[in-house]
């Protein structure tokens, strides 16, 4: 008998109450993302119809759902699954910090944590029973600004763990849980393949393309539980083996029904969400004209692009279709010590209108604005 489970974080509450009496950018940043709606429980999103198609397979049949916080520290987030100390997703320039020990989640694999904690599920594994869950929401990870990235998506993580003395886990068993998965959403006639691939918290690990039209697109990958890791839950390695996946959804959706900009998955426009049927390809509502414009400054070698695409975004919102960084160099003579020259190219684009050159400078000029006052930058006329 499956069950659905709840984490309540007292911790995570006292850091959104703290979170609300602050006024700075970043807090603002981090509360706007919090409000965005999940729409992984959100009926009649296309991300919404994956997990119920992966939560109702057969393959899963049994699996537990947890719900876990979205504020987590980072000793849960990333010293439990083994990140190393220099990996990058511990930078502030990859992660979202609410404080120095708490993060906005980057994956919905902490719920192992908290599944793992569960009494429940503790008197399952006493008692030598296999357990399986599914957890799925929002995640949020600074990233680049383009029609396939968004810093705010949604992923979904399942596990399943065995007594040794009942069944090893193989790589098999890692291809047909992906196999599974990937029927749920495309259907049985889909084809796949698998490639070695490699995670923090998985080894073996493997990667699994699906044929879409005629190109293979990387989709989700799996892994056998590290041993060291079940060991840090407090799992005997020696008696427990399991396998875990963990793909972002809106790639399966965007696959599913080839959509050309991932801003779509998130419209209102009802042109759009009727068209937002998991195997439907998508017909262009009207495609509004883009408008490019070039953006060149100096500014300080420890200038980081992540932070900088945070920018454009508070700013710009949906408006912006991409960023593009394309020039980078250094000049001492020319710009002094320390100093770097970047160019980025903003592509401007509604998904609901035209957008008329007049709003498009306005808005240029306020970016420009803010990146002499947030970074020190020094505007080029190139």
């Amino acid at each position: 008998m499956s069950e659905n489970i709840i984490i309540r974080s007292e911790e995570e509450q006292k850091l959104l109450v703290e979170l609300e009496k602050r006024d700075d950018v970043e807090a603002k940043r981090i509360k706007r993302y919090l409000a965005m709606p999940d729409l992984s429980r959100t009926p009649g999103s296309p991300i919404y119809e994956i997990v119920q198609r992966v939560l109702s397979s057969p393959s899963f049949k049994g699996f537990d759902v947890i719900k876990v916080p979205e504020i987590v520290s980072i000793a849960i987030t990333f010293d439990l699954f083994d990140f190393s100390k220099d990996h990058p997703a511990r930078s502030k320039s990859d992660t979202y910090y609410v404080d120095d020990n708490h993060i906005l989640r980057t994956h919905t694999t902490i719920m192992w944590y908290y599944y793992l904690n569960n009494e429940g599920v503790k008197k399952r594994m006493a008692n030598g029973e296999p357990v399986g869950a599914f957890s799925f929401g929002k995640v949020y990870r600074k990233d680049e600004l383009d029609n396939r990235h968004m810093n705010v998506f949604h992923q979904i993580d399942g596990w399943y763990l065995s007594p040794k003395d009942k069944e090893i886990i193989t790589v098999d068993d890692l291809k047909n849980a992906l196999k599974s998965f990937a029927q749920a959403v495309f259907g049985t006639d889909i084809k796949m393949r698998f490639n070695p691939d490699k995670f923090p918290y998985t080894d073996p690990s493997i990667e699994m393309e699906v044929d879409k039209s005629g190109k293979w697109l990387e989709v989700g990958g799996a892994g056998v539980v590290k041993g060291t890791v079940l060991e840090k839950f407090g799992v005997d390695s020696s008696k427990w083996n399991g396998w875990a996946f963990g793909p972002g959804i809106e790639r399966f959706a965007m696959v599913s029904m080839e959509l050309p900009d991932i801003r779509l998955i998130w419209s209102d426009d009802e042109r759009v969400k009727k068209q937002l049927v998991l195997g439907n390809k998508y017909k262009e509502v009207s495609k509004f004209p883009l408008v490019v414009r070039d953006i060149s400054f100096v500014v300080d070698n420890t200038f980081i692009p992540n932070d900088y695409f945070d920018l454009i975004r508070d700013l710009g919102g949906e408006l912006i279709e991409q960023v593009e960084p394309i020039d980078k160099y250094e000049n001492v003579k020319k710009f002094g010590e320390g100093k770097l020259s970047y160019t980025f190219r903003i592509t401007y684009r509604s998904l609901r209108r035209t957008l008329t050159n007049e709003e498009v400078n306005k808005l240029h000029a306020k970016i420009e604005e803010a990146t002499i006052n947030t970074f020190g930058a020094e505007i080029r006329v190139v």
